[in-house]
C-alpha cells in the first residue's frame, strides 16, 4: 500500500501527465529540434475544426471490457493524474463521459529582440466510453501569452532583478507593468500563417501542444490495458 500511495503521489505531481522538460524532451525525440521545420511539417497532416480549435481525436479499443469498468478506469487516472481540484469539469458515469481542462504551464519560452514569451496552453480533454471502446477528443484552440516587453536581448532592464529573469508571476498579480497576458488564436500564426511576427516563438509552441497530445492519448491508453499502477485487476 506505500508503494502504490507513492507511485500516485509520483503521477499527481508530474504536471498533468508530463513536466515541461521532460515534454520538450518527448518532443525532441519525435519531432527533431529544428522548430520551424517541425511544425511546417506537422502542419500538413493537421487540419483545424469548425471553430478553428486544434483538435485531435482517437478511439482506442478495449475489447471484452464493459462500459462500467473502463469509466472506472479511466475516472481513477484523471483523477490521480489531475490534482488540481478544478481540472475535471465534466464527471457523467450515466453519460459515459469525462471532461478535463487544465492549464500546461511554460510550455515554451523565447527571448526575441525587444519581448520574451511565455507560452502556456489549456488543453479540453472530452473522454467518451462505451462498450469495449474510448474515444479521446483533444482541443486547444489559444496559446496563453505571458508578454514581458522588458525581457528581450536588447531591453535595458537589469536581467539580474528577479522578476525579469524568469518572466513569471503569480495568477492575477497585476503588479509589474512590463508584464502583459494575451491570447493568440493558433489558427492566425505559423505555420497556419506563414508571415508572423511570432514564427520561431509559435513554431515551438506547435509543437509542444502535438507532442502534449499524443501524450495523453499514450497515457489513457496504457491505463485502460494496464491501469495507473499495473496492479488494479479483481484478484484480490
Amino acid at each position: 500500500m506505500v508503494v502504490a500511495a507513492m507511485l500516485l503521489f509520483s503521477i499527481g505531481t508530474q504536471a498533468q501527465v508530463m513536466k515541461s522538460a521532460d515534454l520538450e524532451k518527448y518532443a525532441k525525440e519525435k519531432y527533431g529540434d529544428k522548430w520551424l521545420d517541425a511544425a511546417k511539417n506537422l502542419a500538413e497532416g493537421l487540419v483545424l475544426d469548425k471553430n478553428q480549435s486544434l483538435t485531435y481525436q482517437q478511439v482506442i479499443e478495449a475489447p471484452g471490457k464493459t462500459k462500467e469498468q473502463l469509466y472506472v478506469a479511466l475516472n481513477y487516472w484523471a483523477t490521480a493524474t489531475f490534482n488540481d481540484k478544478q481540472a475535471i469539469t465534466l464527471n457523467d458515469k450515466d453519460a459515459g463521459c469525462i471532461i478535463i481542462s487544465s492549464t500546461i504551464p511554460s510550455i515554451v519560452e523565447h527571448t526575441g529582440t525587444l519581448n520574451k514569451y511565455t507560452v502556456s496552453i489549456t488543453p479540453v480533454i472530452r473522454i467518451d466510453i462505451k462498450e469495449g471502446r474510448v474515444r479521446v477528443t483533444y482541443t486547444v484552440q489559444n496559446y496563453d501569452i505571458l508578454q514581458d516587453v522588458s525581457g528581450g536581448w536588447l531591453s535595458p532592464t537589469d536581467k539580474n532583478d528577479k522578476p525579469y529573469q524568469d518572466g513569471k508571476r503569480k495568477k492575477d498579480d497585476k503588479t509589474n507593468a512590463n508584464l502583459y497576458d494575451e491570447q493568440w488564436e493558433i489558427a492566425r500564426h505559423y505555420p497556419f500563417v506563414e508571415k508572423d511576427a511570432q514564427k520561431r516563438t509559435c513554431a515551438k509552441a506547435l509543437v509542444m501542444t502535438h507532442a502534449y497530445s499524443n501524450a495523453i492519448i499514450d497515457k489513457v491508453e496504457e491505463a485502460l490495458k494496464n491501469g495507473i499502477v499495473g496492479n488494479e485487476d479483481d484478484d484480490w
